[in-house]
């Protein structure tokens, strides 16, 4: 597993714990929800060390 796959792990799973403490995700259904923000998130990431790669060119 590669370091922006880990980075959106950690980030997603802070994401839903603090969905499930605003009561905006429960529990039973954080599944549903887990595979479309770290989708989101890992896009974001890849996204950005596209970018990062490309101003240092």
């Amino acid at each position: 597993m590669g370091k922006e796959n880990k980075e959106a792990l950690q980030v997603t799973k802070e994401i839903i714990v603090k969905f499930i403490e605003t009561q905006r995700i429960s529990p039973s259904n954080f599944a549903e929800h887990f595979p479309a923000i770290y989708k989101i998130v890992l896009d974001t990431l890849e996204d950005n060390a596209t970018q990062d790669n490309a101003s240092e060119r």
